[in-house]
């Protein structure tokens, strides 16, 4: 029987075929190469001007392809990447066979998550530019990303208390032995090491009482024990994010430590920034069901639609639930299911005072409910019916009205924002946040992540071919352009500090707002 016939390991890989011949005309990475290549990067932030003394340094192009291409192949390890320069083709041929060790990788991710951020924001750019955006619907959700601190070496208050109450026991016990026995070295010894525990602790709950915090990781200090679901927490990270429906395309994201409940009203405005409108609607789950975001929406001219949460109780019956209280504005009053009319004393009444963001509403009752008949299907409360109205109520009825207006708009949202969740977490197992010492390093490792899958979703809905024909004309564009001014090319560029890697950056913003074409 024949077989294939392997090489000699003494030729050259390819039968002595070069690097660019190796990689095949359609290879995405020659897209990595293309876009990286396309950005300002010294505008978007990265450092360029190193001193001549000491060895090179890497350009800041070189160490983002690695990464770009790291993250698009579910590389994230500096470690990894670094071995990728020796054996993988593709990583070669991009980096034209240069070879950054770990730190190299780790510190040029570590110092550039703002810089970071705006690349991923070029992706929203490009995606623009193809219309991939619809700018109609969006949908924002968070997902949790487990930060690099376990649970052992998380503190709340309850915690640490628990921890001294077993030490002093322990220490209270030893002192009891250390009175009768004559081995009081081991006694002594077990002594100390329960008093530096001590220490340790109480040195955890200065820090909570001096910063006002209700927790502390001592791993990665910022990261915070969350709520994934139900009953379930972890450490970890929460990550804001704003996806359009068109294509499930990312806009936006913010790395938090803390719930969704006040985050909406900044992702609407960071949304309206980058649709350049203000008429889309939003689609956003009950964790965001809060009056100041609700207002700061209908404030913005945005159409929000934030599912309703269960009511904290009910009546006996619910045909006496508080929804089928009717509210005249006129009266300031509500009236029950039995006709009679709840009024209010005028006193706005506060709860919640410890917490950021108190709660002010006025309180309604009647003195029906003495003689009512039908008192105990309404309520078990020995005064009589009570109703609390928020003063953000009017925001939170407008809510339910838009709600009531597009009932099968809602039903998307899970669709949108959990499409580039699945794929993240799911597929791509980016369920963990891989850097660690704070929420700055957390966010370039998020950025890389969300920059990746857009750039993934545009390569697969646009195409290579009309990727690089998009930026073989943006050269064009340039040529063109540096052609028209002549000599005074030179002083125009350096008065408008265009680095020499900004063809795509100059196509968009002077021949298409300029001339209004594009390619």
């Amino acid at each position: 029987m024949k077989f294939k016939q392997a090489y000699s390991r003494d030729e050259p890989p390819g039968g002595g075929a070069s690097l660019q011949e190796l990689i095949s005309p359609d290879n995405e990475v020659r897209f990595i190469d293309a876009f990286v290549d396309s950005l300002p990067l010294e505008k978007l932030g990265f450092r360029t001007d190193f001193p001549e003394n000491g060895r090179p340094a890497y350009h800041p192009s070189i160490l983002l392809k690695l990464l770009v291409y790291g993250y698009l192949n579910r590389i994230r390890s500096s470690r990894c990447l670094e071995r990728e320069c020796g054996r993988n083709l593709e990583v070669m041929w991009l980096l034209g066979q240069l070879a950054p060790d770990h730190n190299t990788i780790a510190n040029f991710r570590k110092n550039n998550s703002k810089a970071i951020t705006r690349v991923f924001r070029a992706t929203v750019k490009m995606a623009q530019h193809f219309d991939l955006i619809g700018g109609e619907l969006l949908a924002g959700d968070s997902t949790k990303l487990r930060a690099q601190n376990s649970k052992k070496n998380n503190y709340n208050r309850g915690k640490i208390a628990r921890h001294l109450t077993y030490i002093e026991e322990r220490l209270s016990d030893l002192q009891q032995a250390l009175a009768q026995t004559n081995q009081v070295e081991p006694l002594l010894d077990a002594m100390a090491r329960h008093a530096l525990r001590r220490e340790h602790y109480l040195r955890l709950l200065r820090y909570l009482e001096d910063s006002g915090e209700d927790q502390v990781s001592t791993s990665d200090a910022e990261s915070r024990q969350l709520i994934i679901r139900n009953t379930i927490t972890e450490v970890a990270y929460n990550v804001q994010a704003t996806v359009d429906a068109r294509h499930c395309l990312l806009l936006d994201y913010r790395v938090t430590n803390h719930n969704d409940r006040l985050a909406m009203g900044n992702m609407l405005r960071r949304a309206k920034s980058i649709v350049r409108n203000h008429s889309f609607t939003a689609l956003f789950d009950k964790g965001y069901y809060a009056g100041s975001e609700l207002e700061t929406a209908q404030g913005l001219g945005i159409t929000a639609l934030v599912a309703v949460p269960a009511p904290a109780s009910n009546a006996p019956d619910p045909a006496y639930n508080v929804e089928h209280f009717a509210y005249d504005h006129t009266s300031d009053t509500y009236t029950c299911p039995e006709g009679h009319a709840l009024t209010t004393n005028g006193h706005v009444y506060t709860k919640h005072l410890s917490r950021a963001h108190p709660t002010s509403f006025h309180q309604y009752r009647t003195k029906a409910c003495k003689t009512c008949a039908v008192r105990h299907h309404c309520t078990t409360a020995r005064n009589g019916k009570l109703i609390e109205r928020n003063t953000y109520t009017p925001v939170f009825e407008q809510n339910r009205r838009n709600i009531a207006a597009q009932p099968d708009l809602y039903k998307r949202r899970q669709a949108i924002v959990e499409h580039p969740f699945g794929t993240l977490k799911r597929q791509w197992g980016y369920s963990y946040v891989l850097t660690k010492q704070g929420m700055e390093r957390a966010s370039a490792d998020v950025g890389l992540m969300l920059m990746a899958y857009n750039l993934r979703r545009i390569f697969n809905i646009v195409g290579l071919e009309r990727l690089l024909a998009y930026y073989a004309a943006s050269l064009s564009v340039l040529w063109t352009l540096k052609a028209m001014f002549g000599a005074c090319w030179r002083g125009y560029s350096q008065r408008i500090k265009i680095p020499s890697s900004s063809a795509i950056y100059l196509q968009i913003t002077i021949f298409n707002q300029e001339t209004g074409r594009g390619f």
